[in-house]
């Protein structure tokens, strides 16, 4: 099994800055990609940014140029780097991963979830 633990979500003021973090755990052999989703009140869950173990990520156009997804490889960490954010990145912000686990199974994770709110 593989859990997914977020941290960093809060409030925040618009135009600041947020970083959230999500470690992965368990019978890990590699991930192949990890991101982050999120969902506000009322909509679907979207992409945010996702980040694969080689090559180039992917963000949503709306947070392009303010968000920057990273990864560490050999922990099996992604971090969102959020900054001039909006009332409108409001949600709660679910880390991803699509991981092969020993013995050798591939699958989607998700963590429970961070809530970060933009708001005066």
């Amino acid at each position: 099994q593989v859990q997914l633990v977020e941290s960093g979500g809060g409030l925040v003021q618009p135009g600041g800055s947020l970083n959230l973090s999500c470690a992965a755990s368990g019978r890990i052999l590699r991930i192949s990609v990890m991101g982050w989703y999120r969902q506000a009140p009322g909509k679907e869950r979207e992409l945010v940014a996702v980040i694969p173990s080689a090559g180039s990520t992917n963000y949503a156009d709306s947070v392009k140029g303010r968000f920057t997804v990273s990864r560490d490889n050999a922990n099996n960490t992604v971090l969102l780097q959020m900054s001039a954010l909006k009332p409108e990145d409001t949600a709660v912000y679910y880390c991803y991963g699509n991981v092969f686990t020993i013995p050798f199974a591939r699958n989607d994770y998700w963590g429970r979830g961070t809530q970060v709110t933009v708001s005066s």
